[in-house]
């Protein structure tokens, strides 16, 4: 019987690039998602908040494994064909822009109501106000817990595992399969994925620390 040798390992490795690549999508994708949502939950018009509202609860309130077989059974079933990879992509963005929607909205609205007068004083239109000095300082609050869930995205793309995209986790099964030592195989893919998110979790606690500082010196 095959035991585990380097030949698996660069395929781990390779399944583990993917891995990268579909959480660095879905941080894009979703990152532009949720700052969309975040402004619409803000917005001044009850319809536009309302809907960004719904969008959130729903989203949040079905599993991303859910989310993916709808992206990778359901589109093909409505006639538009998609690759696994277009369609954890997808589905990646719209779970990760419902909770950057949410989280960035919080940070946004935190932001203090002297700064949104003062922005109205110097006469810039609200598009100016928003970008130029609500949204940077929002930034600064935001960062910390944005690279924390960064954790969770690399985390949760093993679930692309289910609709054949081979990334980290389908790559450990696939070699699992063929070897059967499950053990000693997904321990290496536990190491891996440790590898990647250890680094994260660590950044985001010292951004936390440091901003911590700042505010205390303020």
């Amino acid at each position: 019987m095959p035991t585990f040798g380097f030949t698996h390992l660069q395929f781990l490795l390779q399944g583990a690039f993917w891995t990268i690549v579909l959480s660095v999508c879905a941080l894009l994708g979703g990152g532009l998602m949720g700052l969309i949502i975040a402004l619409c939950r803000i917005s001044r018009f009850s319809v536009i908040s309302g809907i960004a509202w719904a969008y959130i609860q729903v989203v949040q309130g079905i599993p991303l494994l859910v989310i993916m077989f709808v992206g990778y059974f359901g589109l093909p079933a409505l006639g538009i064909p998609v690759s696994p990879l277009m369609a954890a992509t997808l589905s990646m963005t719209v779970w990760v822009g419902a909770y950057f929607g949410e989280f960035w909205r919080g940070a946004i609205q935190a932001v203090p109501r002297a700064q949104w007068e003062a922005a109205e004083c110097l006469a810039l239109t609200s598009t100016q106000r928003m970008f130029k000095v609500i949204i940077p300082q929002a930034v600064r609050s935001a960062t910390p817990g944005t690279v924390g869930f960064m954790v969770q995205i690399v985390k949760n793309t093993s679930l692309a595992s289910a609709v054949s995209f081979i990334d980290l986790t389908r790559a450990g099964q696939l070699i699992n399969n063929s070897i059967f030592q499950p053990f000693l195989t997904f321990t290496v893919v536990a190491i891996i994925y440790f590898v990647l998110c250890y680094p994260l979790s660590v950044l985001s606690r010292r951004l936390e620390k440091r901003m911590a500082r700042g505010m205390r010196s303020v």
